[in-house]
């Protein structure tokens, strides 16, 4: 069922995640890179789908996309919470957070990967960059009755630096010189995967500690980003029920990957260390998700009739 390209994926990512927990010293060195990582992945990402060609899809089918979105920065991580307060009160926040934070710039490349609809994907990846600096703060202070202070000028650079410089870099570039754009299209597989591992790298250097001597914590914490991981994957199936295959994994691929690295920055701010280990943590289950993601497209994909909206 697996291809080799996704044995590969997940040979890199878990490997890099083990020696960023196991020789936190070395992995202190990629620290600072993450950030960067994102803004390579989401400009690799766009290489392929001209600009004007998601402009037209967003056009076309703008209340759709808008519906989407907002099932994805409210509706889902209200109920998310909501069903946490009720099994495991003490990371509910945590799963709130994760739940209602921008689908991640990986996202594209996971789409790709399972023959997905890219361009959805993308469009997803931006409108919920735009929005999320006005609706995390507001579920935050609506559903778990706290106040955050994050400067709405800081996110909006951060996520001008992540989202909007890679795709201004690409057009340029696309203009400059399309032979270039071709070649980096080539080798774009291969300089994703580094970026994962620098990223893991970074990330899980941080938490080396914490993995090792709160071993019984890290697991339910394990264990909670798995059930998310099935939740954000049903909800997705859910609300696209009736789409394309294409169209459904693009819409599973955008709740199920998101951006926990801004989770992890943000939430080590404002919060205890519960919330940005659980968003660390749910790293495990991100890259672990291409295995019920390839099996469900095989499974949609050889029935004689698929269902139709």
């Amino acid at each position: 069922m697996l291809r080799f390209q996704d044995y590969l994926l997940l040979l890199i990512t878990f490997s890099s995640i083990a020696a960023g927990i196991a020789f936190p010293r070395f992995g202190r060195f990629f620290q600072p890179f993450p950030i960067y990582c994102m803004v390579i992945l989401l400009f690799l990402a766009f290489l392929s789908i001209p600009l004007v060609d998601i402009w037209k899809a967003l056009r076309k089918s703008s209340r759709r996309l808008l519906f989407f979105t907002l099932i994805k920065l409210i509706v889902l991580p209200a109920g998310v919470y909501f069903l946490f307060r009720l099994i495991l009160p003490d990371y509910a926040l945590a799963a709130m957070l994760l739940s209602g934070i921008s689908t991640g710039v990986v996202s594209p490349f996971f789409a790709a990967l399972l023959e997905a609809n890219t361009a959805l994907v993308l469009i997803l990846v931006v409108l919920s960059s735009i929005l999320v600096p006005f609706t995390v703060p507001m579920l935050v202070k609506v559903l778990a009755g706290r106040s955050i202070e994050i400067s709405f000028f800081a996110m909006m650079r951060l996520l001008s630096l992540v989202v909007f410089v890679p795709i201004c870099l690409v057009e340029i570039l696309r203009r400059v010189s399309p032979s270039l754009v071709r070649s980096l299209i080539g080798i774009r597989y291969g300089t994703t995967l580094v970026m994962f591992a620098i990223t893991n790298l970074g990330i899980f250097s941080m938490y080396g500690g914490y993995f090792r001597q709160e071993p019984m914590s890290v697991l339910t914490a394990l264990l909670a980003t798995v059930l998310l991981a099935v939740i954000f994957l049903a909800a997705g199936a859910l609300f696209s029920w009736g789409e394309p295959l294409e169209n459904q994994l693009a819409l599973m691929i955008s709740f199920a990957f998101m951006n926990n690295v801004l989770v992890i920055v943000f939430s080590s701010q404002f919060f205890t260390p519960l919330e940005p280990t659980v968003a660390a943590v749910y790293t495990l289950p991100f890259f672990a998700l291409i295995v019920p993601l390839r099996w469900y497209r095989k499974m949609r994909a050889s029935r004689p009739g698929p269902p139709r909206g």
